[in-house]
């Protein structure tokens, strides 16, 4: 289908019905939340599956290499948000292309079901790769669609949508994470893989009633000739990096470190090449250059945010297994529950940051300033981690709340910044790379963990003072610096 206006694609949605919001707002809500509960399902229990012993139903890799390997899979993650909005943008719409990523979604987590070792690991690890690029930058830029250019509700519609990614988020540990560490780990991938395959079925149920025209137009299609070559050179491209690949593996050339070390050194140049493609691109008008270059402070920011907020699947993660002692008021924990956290603070709040803005109206924060916010409290949330490594030292298990506590000051960021973000990468967006700017700002989420499989290699209990304390002074000194330049220049202006 061609590209179709804005404003027929709004009419072609019922706009009231979901919380006063259009009620396509449901549909987006419910895939994202089922796909959020089977990916941070499976990712509460992955890096222990991948460090636990073998006698303990894990691979028995060593610490360092398996938090490493969380993070650049994380990278990978939200980098192939590149590749889907890109075929959304020039070959299926976003409809087709979110529905794809589910089915490869599925996929992956069956993969880890089954006992397979690190092949099965790796394996689907790629599947889930592929499809969260293809589902998670599309399903939330067809948020965007739901709404007119001027309408005051969608920074709140994206708060709630914001809701739905945290409920699966906040549940999925509780499940997953309990079936995993106390049960047995692939019983805990299979009912990931469960959520993924519910979350298609409301999809194909409801998006023809309540979505209307969104994400049905492929805004900047290929012609005929440009399909043909774009498959050719793809095919081409396949075969040969699975050439080489195989080639330097076998000779122990590409080994886990150097893969590593490569993809951290790719969330860097990926980045730059983006914006340099985008904005010198013909399609792009010069409103459209402005609002690019006006947009990569914030990208930046959001870098260094989500640097320190992944870690909490991370750092923190090992930080519940092996320095918190999982007992309080009398009862037992799993180290996994603390993944549910963020995304219980996130749930609590959001409802209220949404009717802020809404109710502060006009007279909110610009996003500039929002950012900054976020930027600070992220840096907090490890300042806080000081405390405890000071107090107690790297031997002794410290007092759950001490984490409890970290987890409620970045989600505090968080909701400053990431809501926000996905807004405003929606309507700084150039026309003929709509969905692909929202793989954009994905993207910032992909270079923070590509840098983290560089950074996570120093934590230590015995490090921790240094480790949290240089990079969380690090995020609010960011912060106060962009704070500082948004009101220079806005008293400027």
């Amino acid at each position: 289908m061609a590209v179709k206006d804005s404003q027929e694609i709004v009419e072609s949605i019922p706009q009231k019905g979901f919380f006063g919001h259009p009620k396509g707002l449901f549909t987006l809500f419910f895939t994202e939340f089922w796909e959020r509960f089977s990916y941070y399902g499976m990712r509460a229990i992955l890096i222990y599956y991948m460090y636990y012993a073998l006698k303990d139903g894990g691979l028995g890799l060593d610490r360092e290499t398996a938090a490493s390997i969380m993070a650049v899979y994380g990278s990978l993650v939200y980098m192939s948000g590149i590749i889907g909005g890109w075929i959304a943008d020039r070959l299926l719409g976003m409809k087709k292309t979110v529905f794809y990523g589910g089915l490869f979604i599925m996929a992956g987590h069956i993969a880890l079901s089954f006992p397979g070792g690190v092949t099965a690991l790796f394996a689907s690890m790629g599947l889930i790769v592929i499809g969260t690029g293809l589902l998670k930058p599309n399903v939330s830029n067809m948020v965007g669609d739901l709404y007119s250019d001027k309408d005051i509700r969608m920074d709140s519609g994206f708060s709630i949508f914001y809701m739905g990614i945290n409920l699966g988020s906040l549940i999925a540990p509780l499940i997953v994470g309990t079936l995993g560490q106390k049960y047995n780990f692939h019983l805990g991938f299979g009912v990931a893989a469960l959520g993924m395959l519910i979350g298609l079925i409301i999809f194909l149920l409801t998006r023809k009633k309540y979505l209307g025209l969104a994400g049905s137009y492929v805004p900047n299609p290929l012609s005929v000739d440009e399909r043909k070559s774009v498959f050719l050179k793809f095919g081409i491209s396949i075969l040969v990096i699975a050439g080489v690949g195989a080639v330097l593996i076998s000779n122990g050339i590409l080994t886990i470190d150097r893969f590593i070390m490569m993809i951290s050194i790719l969330g860097i140049i990926i980045p730059v090449i983006y914006f340099s493609v985008m904005y010198f691109s013909k399609k792009t008008t010069k409103t459209e250059q402005k609002n690019l270059l006006a947009y990569i402070p914030l990208f930046i920011a959001a870098m260094m945010f989500w640097a320190i907020q992944e870690q909490g699947s991370i750092i923190l993660a090992q930080y519940a297994d092996e320095r918190t002692r999982l007992s309080f008021a009398g009862f037992s924990l799993q180290s996994s529950w603390f993944q549910s956290f963020n995304p219980l603070f996130i749930v609590l709040l959001a409802p209220v940051f949404a009717a802020l803005w809404m109710k502060l109206g006009h007279r909110q924060p610009s996003t500039n300033k929002k950012f900054s916010f976020g930027l600070m409290f992220a840096g907090l949330s490890f300042l806080i981690m000081i405390i405890p490594a000071v107090y107690a030292g790297p031997d002794t298990l410290v007092s759950p709340i001490w984490l409890v506590l970290s987890f409620l000051i970045v989600v505090i960021g968080e909701l400053c910044l990431s809501p926000v973000g996905l807004a405003a990468t929606t309507k700084m967006a150039p026309a003929a790379f709509s969905a692909q700017t929202m793989g954009l700002w994905f993207l910032s989420n992909a270079s923070a963990q590509a840098i983290n499989a560089q950074i996570v290699k120093f934590y230590s209990p015995e490090t921790e003072i240094l480790y949290f304390g240089i990079i969380g002074g690090f995020a609010v000194l960011l912060g106060v610096i962009l704070f500082a330049f948004t009101s220079l220049y806005k008293r400027r202006a």
